[in-house]
């Protein structure tokens, strides 16, 4: 028996890769040795069973069967069932893993075969470098956006609704950050997203979501943004087109994301397709691009960083912006008991529509003696702080026995150097989450999107709009995010036309 086994690293992450590699049935598209290739009996190409019937560039036909395959796991697993080239009981398995050290790709190719004697060499060499090797070069040069050899192009017509990368770019506009700064730097210019390629899907977007997030990226406070370049994790739109091996997602279809890497603040824009989600019918545009990062953050900060339970008593800072009244309202839902902490008598009365059944606010009693004074000394089981520096130490007193302290933002500036010997006096738990850990994969995204629209659906949480501006006016809408003028959630509405917020 044969062994051959072979892995690289690619720069790019995984679920584009995946997007590829999938299609049991996509191998023409990209394989340099396979000419013509067709799924037998009409099955899915991703259909454990399915078998593959293709010819090499010399003629030579092959069929493989798929044994298993994991989305999960990022892995697959096939055999040679008929061949005109002597490899038997061939079987051969992929897998996928992420690379800790950056957004890479491990990708570990492997199979065992038997062959006639004399011709062990010649064919393990044959698998090795004309099959493992030269895919990992044609999937290299796709998925890092290197020039496509010729010999790599798709053998017939594609699919009208799929664009195998070599169409037209559209012309757009950005929104792009010429050096780190202030929102001055923040300018229009023009751009172009060029046609898909494997596992990219290309958006017209027609709302834009506005997070802090963008204001760290603008000022250079998240290295997430090389000058120049354009800010933004979260959009709705249209699908334009889409490339090969991408499933979910069709031509016309209304879709959202709300994911790294930045370039949002644009018309038009091209990306990797497997975090980017369909809109239900019921969920509009504008509210998916005003509420999914926000309502993700929300839905991951109460069921999974702290599983929030009937009876708690929840300490939401900021409960008037756009995550605060997501968490007020759907904590509430929950059965906690919810306090919000904000800075005036305005927003005080948006926290207690929104569920905040008492509400702190600045004075000369402390926070922490507010929130001690209404739970009857207990303090909070669980605070959700988003400000960051001016609010830490107050957050740490605040907290009940066994409490959890959820540091989730920082508007205020980083919390800076704290002993964490000050957190045993209330045995207190601290998290520090990250957005991108908890919605880095579909599998992820799809519970958590499942849950988030059914409760927007059932209205236990809504998408509050606060303010709207035409994209050009980006910086404006900076300026109102950091002077905390803001309520509720800020969208761009992509237009050509400048003006006041609309």
């Amino acid at each position: 028996m044969v062994r051959v086994c072979r892995s690289t690293v690619l720069n790019a992450p995984v679920d584009a890769v995946w997007q590829v590699l999938r299609d049991f049935n996509g191998h023409d598209q990209w394989h340099p040795a396979v000419a013509t290739s067709r799924i037998e009996r009409g099955l899915r190409s991703d259909q454990v069973g399915a078998v593959r019937d293709f010819r090499l560039g010399g003629g030579e036909r092959i069929k493989e069967k798929l044994l298993g395959l994991s989305d999960k796991d990022h892995s697959f697993r096939y055999t040679i069932t008929e061949a005109d080239v002597p490899l038997r009981n061939y079987v051969a398995e992929v897998h996928l893993k992420p690379v800790t050290d950056g957004n890479r790709t491990f990708w570990h190719w492997s199979s065992r075969f038997d062959t006639p004697p004399g011709q062990e060499r010649d064919l393990a060499d044959l698998v090795a470098e004309g099959v493992y090797e030269a895919g990992f070069e044609a999937i290299r040069d796709l998925v890092e956006g290197r020039p496509q050899p010729s010999r790599y192009s798709v053998s017939g017509p594609a699919a009208p609704s799929v664009s195998t990368g070599a169409g037209e770019a559209i012309a757009g506009e950005a929104i792009t950050v010429t050096r780190h700064g202030g929102p001055e730097v923040l300018e229009m210019a023009g751009t172009a997203a060029p046609a898909p390629g494997p596992g990219e899907v290309r958006i017209r977007h027609t709302a834009i979501g506005v997070n802090f997030i963008d204001v760290y990226c603008r000022t250079g406070y998240l290295n997430l943004l090389q000058p120049p370049g354009v800010p933004g994790m979260e959009a709705a739109g249209l699908v334009v087109d889409t490339g090969p091996g991408v499933r979910h997602l069709s031509p016309g279809q209304r879709v959202a994301y709300a994911c790294p890497p930045v370039g949002a603040y644009a018309t038009v824009r091209t990306m990797a397709a497997g975090l980017v989600v369909p809109l239900p019918g019921r969920i509009s545009d504008e509210a998916a691009a005003a509420g999914l990062l926000k309502g993700l953050t929300a839905e991951f900060l109460l069921h999974t960083v702290h599983p929030v339970e009937r009876g708690d008593t929840v300490l939401v800072y900021a409960p008037a912006g756009g995550v605060g009244r997501l968490l007020c309202q759907w904590a509430s839902h929950l059965g906690a008991r919810v306090i919000g902490a904000t800075s005036s008598a305005r927003k005080a009365d948006i926290a207690r529509a929104c569920g905040a059944r008492d509400v702190v606010t600045p004075g000369e009693v402390s926070l922490e003696e507010q929130v001690m004074s209404l739970t009857q000394g207990r303090g909070a089981d669980v605070i959700y702080d988003a400000v960051g520096r001016d609010s830490f130490k107050h957050s740490v007193a605040a907290l009940a026995n066994r409490g959890h302290l959820v540091s989730y933002g920082q508007a205020s500036g980083d919390i800076g150097m704290w002993d964490i010997g000050s957190l045993a006096s209330k045995s207190a738990t601290l998290s520090r989450p990250n957005y991108g850990h908890y919605t880095d994969t579909r599998d992820k995204l799809a519970g958590m999107t499942k849950r988030l629209f059914d409760v927007i659906d059932r209205h236990v949480v809504t998408i509050d709009i606060g303010q709207r501006f035409v994209l050009r006016d980006a910086a404006d809408a900076h300026r109102a995010l950091e002077g905390r003028s803001t309520t509720g959630s800020t969208i761009l509405i992509p237009d050509t036309k400048s003006g006041e917020a609309v």
